[in-house]
């Protein structure tokens, strides 16, 4: 059994992607961001990071005690390989789907978050950030889209690249982003939404927050915008 410490998120989205896909049994224990619940003490014990998502595996490979994990990368990959499961096994193949995997942690999500936030959530509205944050995410879509021309999915087979790609891709509308524009990727789009595993993931979602209640209101800012080094010593 996988705990899956999880907000509605893009990247709390990718690990029931993969355990819907896998069919891994998993329980998931809510942590509302947006409430701080992510600086209770029980959590930091096992996200130093006070992030979402962290699982922890009760059954680990090596027998030990129950183990856990943080960073979303991380754990797709601890559980490609704990399962065998969508990471190609050949030295090839597993790092072309690693190299996507990270260009997604190091790309793809941190710009399309920040033009969410510049966008969608700052304060004050400041034309240089929003449009430097778009352009960045138009020109990784970009990247998808040349990738993804002669290929079905990122890394070949569906894989944990594509898993780690498709929540950010979701919200393209608010990034400022049309997918007629990039034709590959609205393909690729439109094969993960119809897999069954993603349609179970999103309606799990929904049973943890109904309607898709927007996690930043003016009451959650102070937790999810207002962290410096001071909140990590306290």
């Amino acid at each position: 059994m996988i705990d899956l410490y999880y907000w509605t998120t893009p990247n709390g989205h990718k690990i029931t992607l993969f355990l819907e896909e896998a069919q891994v049994p998993y329980q998931i224990k809510p942590i509302h961001i947006g409430k701080g619940e992510q600086f209770a003490p029980d959590f930091l014990r096992i996200a130093p990071n006070n992030r979402i998502p962290v699982i922890v595996d009760h059954a680990p490979q090596d027998g030990g005690e129950p183990l856990p994990l943080f960073e979303s990368g991380a754990i797709l990959l601890y559980l490609a390989d704990k399962t065998g499961q969508f990471i190609a096994p050949d030295l090839r193949g597993r790092n072309d789907t690693l190299q996507w995997l990270f260009w997604q942690m190091g790309g793809l999500g941190p710009m399309a978050g920040q033009n969410h936030h510049f966008s969608q959530y700052a304060p004050e509205k400041l034309p240089y950030a929003i449009e430097r944050y778009v352009k960045e995410t138009a020109r990784l879509y970009a990247v998808m889209d040349k990738r993804l021309a002669d290929r079905e999915f990122l890394a070949g087979e569906y894989s944990i690249a594509d898993m780690a790609s498709y929540p950010w891709i979701v919200p393209h509308e608010r990034q400022g982003q049309n997918l007629n524009d990039f034709p590959n990727v609205k393909r690729w789009f439109e094969a993960i939404k119809a897999r069954p595993a993603t349609a179970r993931a999103y309606a799990r979602a929904q049973e943890v927050n109904p309607g898709s209640k927007p996690t930043v209101d003016d009451e959650s800012r102070k937790h999810l915008f207002g962290q410096n080094a001071a909140t990590v010593k306290r």
